[in-house]
C-alpha cells in the first residue's frame, strides 16, 4: 500500500466519510482553503491510480469509491509509523507522549484496562 499525500488522504477521509463520492461532493467538505477542482480532481485519480478508489462513469461524471477501508489503513499506517520513529515500539511511543505530557495518567490506566479486557482467560 502505497502512503498518501497530505492532500490524498484529506480527500480519502472525506470519501471514507461518504463512503464513495463525487468531485464535487469531496470539494464541498474538504476544509478551508479548498484547492482547485482541477487540483483535487488529479488528486483523486492518483488514488484510483494507486489503487485506494475505483470510478463508476455516470453520465458525464464518475463516482469514486474506496476499495480500502479506513480502518486498513489507519492500522497499516500506525504500523509503519511506528517503524520508522520509534523502533518498531509501541512502548516508546507512548512514552514519547507520556515525557511530552500530552497524555495522563488516567488515559495510560484506561488503554491497561482496554488490554487486560481483551486478554484472553488464563488457565
Amino acid at each position: 500500500m502505497e502512503r498518501l499525500t497530505q492532500p490524498e488522504e484529506e480527500a480519502m477521509q472525506v470519501l471514507w466519510k461518504l463512503e464513495g463520492g463525487f468531485i464535487k461532493e469531496v470539494l464541498e467538505l474538504l476544509p478551508a482553503p479548498q484547492p482547485p477542482y482541477t487540483t483535487l480532481a488529479s488528486t483523486i485519480r492518483n488514488l484510483e491510480r494507486k489503487g485506494y478508489l475505483q470510478s463508476e462513469k455516470l453520465g458525464n461524471t464518475y463516482r469514486f469509491t474506496p476499495l480500502i477501508a479506513a480502518e486498513d489503513y489507519r492500522k497499516r499506517f500506525m504500523s509503519t509509523f511506528v517503524g520508522d520513529y520509534f523502533k518498531n515500539s509501541y512502548k516508546e511511543l507512548v512514552s514519547f507522549f507520556a515525557q511530552d505530557q500530552k497524555i495522563s495518567a488516567a488515559e495510560l490506566q484506561e488503554i491497561i484496562d482496554m488490554i487486560e479486557r481483551q486478554k484472553p482467560p488464563q488457565s
